[in-house]
């Protein structure tokens, strides 16, 4: 059977591959598949299932709703939720599962189902692989009293910003904040939160109406974030994506703020506080090296794993580390969350902003980005990048030449015909330079 559950659940067209069909006959299989596994023996199965604000999560959350009771399992409705939150409630109402409705970053028409395991953790791919297996077949459905009963939830919202403030022990007086929500899940939660704080918010991107997820804001588009901070005279300005699983800033002048600063940020703070497990913080191969740079000068270790969050949670889960995340601003602080949390993240950098009295540039600068370039080369036969020899001698060469002053990445997409060259160099020529020169030799070897 092919798969259906990528790197981050089930995602696609809605009403094109995501049919309502489609989520109703997963939510069957999971609920299967866990009752097989004995995740329900002895007690009633509870499931919490949250959305973003698209307006197709509206169709697919009614499925998926009817094929979790179908099969036997009390459904909770939490409705608009960031999936951060989803998880949360998952632990904290000891729900058997949770079901999150989103395509995260991903444009309006798209949609996503994402399930997550009890205490608020992702699915194994042995779970998931389980759940494809049993998709459109034959099964015995429950009847009378066994059917799973409906119910929505009163505070979700209320409860889990409740929870985010908890996490920080010195309140944000004084500081003003930028929030774009991106038109999401987080557009109650998000600004509720920086406010119950103590923080003075202007918030941003808070008017879904559906279609207007994403759309032009939030962390894949800084422009009205930059544009805020500056009319406002704000001290520090964050975006948080449609499902506010990931954070992006910018300071006070507008400079962009990535995810590998704020984990240097977070990486400094929480080892002062002995709260960095094991004096180390897990990033991705993609991440800067004048992250790796920064905290080797602090004395902290840094792990690197695969791109993408699910391997960042999954080193961290292994090795009990809890400081990890993306450039692309997922941070995971295990400490508080099963997941990478954009309104989290913002909070403890805000927090550290307060106790140290010092800007969210001064803070930044604690590294400082090599240039950094990445050429994506399309049309090629991706399958041999790691095993072409004149490839491999090219590489080598240009790594001899950047000796400890640069680095090189070279791998293939995960999603697409084409390999990504990402190179970093004291200058974004250099830079420019060696990542052209790679291209060329990986359109030359690696020809269909």
């Amino acid at each position: 059977m092919p798969r259906i559950f990528g790197t981050d659940g089930v995602r696609g067209l809605a009403n094109g591959q995501l049919t309502a069909e489609l989520a109703l006959d997963l939510s069957v299989a999971a609920a299967r598949v866990l009752a097989s596994r004995g995740e329900f023996e002895g007690h009633r199965p509870l499931a919490v299932v949250g959305r973003d604000t698209r307006i197709s999560g509206q169709f697919l959350e009614h499925a998926v709703v009817a094929g979790l009771a179908s099969a036997g399992v009390d459904a909770v409705r939490l409705r608009v939720l960031p999936t951060p939150a989803v998880a949360y409630m998952t632990q904290a109402l000891g729900a058997d599962l949770g079901v999150v409705i989103s395509a995260s970053h991903n444009p309006m028409p798209d949609n996503g189902i994402k399930f997550l395991a009890r205490g608020g953790h992702k699915l194994d791919d042995a779970v998931e692989r389980e759940i494809e297996q049993h998709l459109d077949e034959p099964w015995e459905r429950p009847l009378g009293g066994d059917i799973g009963r409906v119910t929505p939830y009163a505070t979700p919202v209320e409860e889990y910003v409740e929870h985010l403030v908890s996490t920080i022990d010195k309140p944000l007086t004084g500081i003003k904040v930028v929030l774009d929500c991106a038109h999401g899940a987080a557009y109650r939660a998000g600004p509720a939160a920086l406010l119950a704080a103590g923080a003075e918010v202007i918030a941003i991107g808070i008017e879904p109406d559906g279609l207007n997820i994403n759309d032009g804001c939030g962390s894949t588009h800084l422009g009205p974030l930059r544009a805020a901070v500056l009319e406002h005279g704000a001290d520090v300005g964050f975006a948080l994506d449609g499902d506010a699983d990931r954070c992006l800033a910018v300071d006070h002048a507008g400079n962009d703020v990535d995810g590998d600063q704020i984990m240097a940020i977070l990486a400094l703070g929480m080892a002062e506080t002995g709260h960095l497990a094991k004096n180390t913080v897990v990033a991705t191969v993609m991440s800067n090296l004048g992250f790796v740079q920064a905290m080797r000068a602090a004395g902290i270790g840094v792990r690197q794993t695969k791109v993408g969050d699910r391997y960042v949670l999954e080193a961290m889960k292994v090795s009990g580390y809890s400081l990890g995340g993306e450039q692309s601003g997922h941070v995971i602080m295990s400490e508080y969350a099963t997941t990478g949390d954009g309104i989290l993240t913002a909070l403890h950098v805000l927090e550290r902003m307060a106790a140290t009295g010092e800007s969210m540039a001064s803070l930044a600068s604690v590294m400082t980005r090599m240039p950094q370039v990445l050429v994506n080369v399309p049309g090629v036969d991706k399958a041999r990048a790691d095993d072409d020899a004149v490839l491999a001698a090219a590489v080598a060469e240009e790594e001899a030449a950047l000796g400890e002053t640069g680095r090189i990445l070279l791998r293939p997409s995960g999603t697409e015909a084409l390999v990504r060259v990402m190179v970093e160099a004291p200058t974004q020529d250099e830079a420019q330079s060696v990542a052209d020169r790679l291209a060329e030799v990986v359109r030359s070897q690696l020809a269909l």
